[in-house]
């Protein structure tokens, strides 16, 4: 029973391994066998199956003749291998290849007869047959080229562990080590490309496209991560598409339709040049050439779009290419083939007889009488020069995807060939051992294959990594037009390296790039016109965030570049100019010396001193006259030094602050005003209470001397002198640099503490104040001694200026403040100056027949006089008021006299008899005798 169950399975194998599977195929027999899937053609026929009979297999159609250079490529390696003693001696490789028609079930029928070869070989019949013309496994299979089709390949493959190299699938899904177990590739992924595709983009400053992608493994997944780049670089994508090479017509210019309608000029495509290709005819039909196209490497070079007819639309495509190899001897191989010569390969009469559209004796298709195409087709000898047509076969400049089918079959016979060369001891399976060459299991090539670390012979190391992916780069190409016979020209215009550090993977040679065919100027594909310098971005509602209005940058803040987001601001010390596109550095202000206002308090200032200085000089000069010894000429002189510190202390405020300037200022200023009104009360003070005293005794002159008076002066002015203390130990002022003003910066001093500032300027009018009462008080005293009417006025002038600064004083800002306090200071410092010294000094200089005892003296008697009389009237007011209360019948009539004694006088002999009944008052070196006398009429008849 046994024995009959094998042998129907090996009648079963026999079968089919010689029916199964595509009848067209290249094929070669060897000691290890290597599988194959090309793209022979771009697709199948489509055809509705009724099933009212046996269903047959679809016809595919259009000619590839790249998919056909992709196959001889692995031709080339395998006969390079073959005869080569390094490499595999020995062992002969052979191969069996299909077309897959770019399609999925067309590769499945062909993957199917790889695994059902592996799957009657496991049974191991060697036993109870002698197999002559056995067929061996296929150890590995190289292909496919999309990744729509190697994901259907790769589920089937991976149930039996046989590797499969693909050349050209980049999809990033078929890196998923969980479900495609054994796939590897020699291509980039997707996911580097889609980035790759996000720099480009974000290079040319487009910020508005259109994405297209194929409905399939390898469209889908790529856009979903081109879509995230995007995203990441805030660029939009207006229009999202899906396309199929099987879409209807309608459907095609719908699509159509919208990109037409698009602001959008820039066109990212993420598909092969079957699915695009409906796309690109509909696009050439309406003449839309005001696109800019950015193609993936599945269809940048694709010989089906890359035609002269469709130059006109997509002439400055930008691609993203492979990186080209170099196969030595592949261009003589490439042109040998002949029908002839190439029994083992049945694609090449098919490929003779579309390079040289005609057929050949023995043509299948000679003898479909369905096809009238080939009917009218002259007959083909199979010996035509290939070399006297053009054809994309025989386009080897760029060698791209036919090095990746090289390099791969390379890398499966350097996993031969190490396991051949392995010793036991030190080999990647069980217990460190080899694999048998004889007697070899897919599974442990494809174990091989994933530790596979070599060189090639171009020099080029070759390793997978963790994803069994191989490390590539992109070349950038631009489609150009040929200036000698209008052919499509891809012109390397820079590069790609995934592995760079990010800033320096791309680079573009922008010279070489001609946009539409001839421009040179980057075409603009943005939703909004770029924002200029000194404008920023500012959000439209309801639109994607690369829509925009340009919104001025506001005062204070910059953008020196376009499309600026946000606008910069500027710092503290600068300011924005006019067009907000830079920051210039403000202007720093302060109460200069070189500026005209600060020249010209300074000029008030020194001449306050200088003023000051001269009567100082003249009193001096004038020291024993009676009208300097009458005001007091001891305290005059501190009065007069106060005053010059007065005018001395307002230079501290011009010139840039700093911050012992600061520190110095406002108690200078404030010291010096208190010893100047100190000396203005206590001089004042002392006259008013020896005039009102009825006799001067000694203890008056004891008590209010000299240095009693510069004592009370001290004490005043040590007052002050403490509050500066305490305010410098506890908030102490320093220099401040004011921003807040838009172009200027103001350098002031930031008092440290207004309520010590209050305290200090309170102080000081109090002490005014004060001796506002006292002058005014003293107002009718004798005006050579203090001249309280001017010190009175003065006192008034004092109060409106500071009670006027307050105000101005919180105002203000910047240097005025510094301005208005020196105002203030020069405006009171002349007032008092005025007030107090002038009269003196002109009476001194332009009046000196008053400045002399007895014009003291007259003042002083006419003062004397004034008091006697009122003290009369007063008495004889009250003496009246007497007798008519008590009712006296007499009236008395007052009597007084006055009699003045002076030096070198003749006295009057009634006034000599009472001399030494009268009270004397000595001022200076005068003696003032008054004599008050009163006479009453008595009635006749006393009561």
């Amino acid at each position: 029973m046994r024995f009959a169950l094998y042998y129907l399975l090996l009648l079963g194998s026999s079968y089919v391994i010689s029916t199964y599977g595509p009848h067209q195929r290249a094929q070669k027999t060897g000691d290890i066998l290597l599988g194959g899937l090309f793209p022979i053609h771009f697709g199948v026929a489509s055809k509705d199956q009724d099933l009212a009979a046996r269903p047959e297999s679809t016809q595919c159609v259009r000619y590839n003749f790249r998919g056909f250079r992709w196959l001889q490529a692995m031709i080339f390696a395998i006969d390079e291998i073959n005869n080569s003693s390094t490499l595999l001696p020995n062992i002969t490789l052979g191969y069996r290849i299909f077309d897959t028609c770019n399609t999925v079930s067309k590769a499945l029928e062909a993957t199917l007869s790889f695994v059902a070869q592996n799957k009657i070989d496991s049974l191991n019949l060697d036993e109870f047959c002698n197999c002559t013309d056995h067929i061996p496994s296929t150890i590995a299979v190289v292909g496919a080229s999309g990744s729509a089709v190697s994901t259907a390949v790769a589920n089937l493959l991976s149930l039996f562990y046989i590797p499969q190299i693909s050349y050209a699938s980049s999809s990033r899904l078929l890196s998923n080590k969980n479900q495609y177990k054994s796939f590897m590739r020699t291509i980039p992924i997707d996911e580097y490309q889609a980035t790759a595709m996000a720099d480009v983009i974000e290079y040319f400053q487009w910020n508005w496209v259109i994405a297209v992608a194929s409905d399939d493994d390898y469209g889908r997944p790529g856009i979903e991560k081109f879509e995230k780049e995007m995203e990441e670089r805030d660029i939009c994508i207006h229009l999202n598409e899906l396309i199929s090479q099987y879409f209807e017509d309608h459907e095609i210019q719908a699509l159509v339709d919208r990109i037409e309608n698009s602001t959008a000029k820039v066109i990212v495509v993420f598909a092969s040049g079957p699915d695009v290709e409906p796309l690109i005819k509909e696009m050439v039909r309406r003449n839309i050439t005001d696109r800019i196209w950015l193609a993936s490497e599945a269809w940048a070079s694709s010989s089906l779009i890359a035609r002269p007819e469709y130059l006109d639309v997509m002439a400055g495509t930008i691609g993203f290419a492979l990186r080209a190899g170099h196969i030595p001897g592949f261009r003589e191989f490439l042109q040998q083939v002949q029908p002839k010569k190439s029994s083992h390969n049945e694609f090449v009469r098919e490929f003779w007889e579309e390079t040289f559209n005609c057929y050949l004796e023995d043509s299948l298709r000679l003898q479909d009488s369905e096809n009238g195409s080939t009917s009218s087709r002259p007959l083909c000898t199979g010996e035509e020069d290939i070399l006297s047509v053009e054809t994309p076969y025989l386009d080897y400049t760029h060698l791209r995807i036919s090095y990746n089918v090289y390099v791969a079959v390379y890398s499966i016979a350097q996993a031969l060939q190490d396991i051949l060369t392995c010793t036991p001891g030190n080999g990647l399976f069980a217990n460190n051992s080899c694999a048998d060459i004889k007697k070899m299991e897919a599974w442990q090539v494809l174990k091989q294959l994933r530790h596979l670390n070599y060189t090639n012979s171009m020099g080029e190391k070759v390793h997978f990594d963790e994803n069994a992916d191989l490390v590539g780069n992109y070349t950038i190409i631009n489609w150009q037009r040929s200036a000698e016979d209008a052919s499509v020209v891809f012109e390397e215009v820079g590069y790609y390296n995934m592995h760079s550090k990010r800033g320096v993977k791309l680079f573009i040679d922008n010279t070489k790039i001609l946009w539409n065919g001839h421009s040179s100027e980057v075409p603009f594909s943005n939703c909004s016109e770029d924002c200029e310098p000194g404008t920023r971005k500012g959000i439209i509602d309801s639109m994607p965030t690369c829509c925009f209005e340009c919104t001025e940058c506001s005062d204070g803040e910059y953008s020196n570049h376009k499309d600026a987001s946000v606008c910069s601001k500027c710092p503290n010390n600068s300011w924005s100019n006019g067009n907000h596109t830079f920051c210039f550095l403000k202007e720093i202000e302060f109460l200069s010396w070189t500026e005209p206002f600060g020249i010209a308090l300074a000029i008030f200032a020194v001449l306050g001193v200088v003023l000051t200085a001269f009567v100082m000089g003249v009193f001096v000069r004038f020291r024993n006259t009676p009208i300097v010894k009458a005001t007091n000429r001891e305290l005059s002189y501190v009065l007069l030094f106060s005053l010059i510190c007065c005018f001395s202390s307002s230079l501290i405020f011009i010139g840039e602050p700093q911050d012992w300037t600061c520190r110095l200022r406002q108690p200078a200023f404030g010291i010096s005003f208190v010893l100047c009104i100190s000396c203005i009360l206590v001089k004042t003070n002392r006259v008013l209470l020896v005039f009102e005293a009825k006799i001067p005794t000694s203890i008056h002159r004891k008590w209010w001397g000299l240095n009693l008076q510069f004592l009370l002066v001290f004490l005043c002015t040590f007052v002050q002198v403490m509050i500066c203390v305490v305010w410098l130990y506890n908030a102490p002022p320093a220099s401040y640099r004011n921003h807040d003003i838009d172009e200027i910066i103001f350098i002031t001093c930031n008092e440290g503490s207004m309520m010590a500032l209050g305290f200090l300027i309170g102080y000081t009018c109090l002490l005014a104040a004060i001796c506002f009462f006292f002058a005014f008080k003293s107002r009718k005293l004798p005006e050579n001694f203090t001249e309280a009417k001017f010190i009175t006025f003065s006192m008034l002038i004092f109060f409106i200026v500071w009670i006027s600064f307050i105000p101005a004083y919180f105002s203000t800002y910047g240097k005025f403040v510094s301005a208005v306090e020196v105002i203030a200071i020069l405006a009171s410092s002349f007032g008092l100056l005025a007030c107090i010294f002038f009269n003196k000094v002109y009476i001194i200089l332009f009046k000196p027949s008053r400045n002399t005892i007895e014009e003291v003296r007259c003042s002083t008697a006419a003062h004397a006089f004034k008091v006697a009389a009122k003290a009369t009237l007063k008495h004889s007011s009250a003496s009246r008021k007497k007798s008519t209360s008590t009712g006296g019948s007499s009236a008395s009539t007052p009597s007084s006299s006055i009699s003045l004694k002076t030096n070198g006088n003749d006295q009057d002999s009634t006034s000599g008899q009472q001399r030494g009944n009268r009270p004397r008052v000595s001022f200076g070196s005068g003696t003032v005798t008054l004599s008050l006398s009163f006479e009453e009429s008595r009635r006749n008849s006393m009561m």
